[in-house]
């Protein structure tokens, strides 16, 4: 058993890949009657993002606004689940821990995320195939 455990707090949300926002809010609305209390141009990400808030998480509609990877993965699989954000406490620790066990991470330390949160990346060869966002509230923005 390992001495060190990342401290997970929830899944914050699963993040959906779209080509047209607009559109796609208008689906998830009229399926399940969810309103968007978050939207935004991520302008260190390059994308544009809604939040769908579902009980203690959110469903994350994204699309790209410059972002490669994301128009990539549009034109390559189409709309879908993009990737999982597991809300962490201590990000910093939690990427060092990772590191330390071998799981490849895409970010080496934070960067700025929606809502002005601390986010950093793993490989989704270190998880099977599935690419997993870390997220922290930066409280130093409240």
């Amino acid at each position: 058993m390992r001495s060190a455990m990342l401290k997970i707090k929830r899944i914050d949300h699963v993040a959906v890949a779209v080509e047209d926002v607009d559109a796609a809010l208008a689906k998830w609305r009229d399926a399940f009657g969810l309103e968007p209390t978050v939207r935004e141009v991520v302008a260190s990400q390059k994308t544009e993002a809604v939040l769908l808030p579902v009980g203690e998480s959110n469903i994350e509609l994204i699309s790209p606004k410059g972002n490669e990877g994301l128009a990539k993965f549009l034109e390559k699989r189409g709309p879908g689940i993009h990737h999982i954000a597991i809300e962490v406490e201590g990000i910093e620790a939690a990427i060092a821990l990772l590191e330390s066990l071998g799981v490849p991470m895409i970010d080496k330390t934070p960067r700025k995320g929606a809502r002005g949160h601390k986010v950093a990346f793993v490989h989704p060869k270190g998880t099977g195939g599935v690419l997993v966002e870390l997220v922290e509230e930066d409280h130093a923005h409240d």
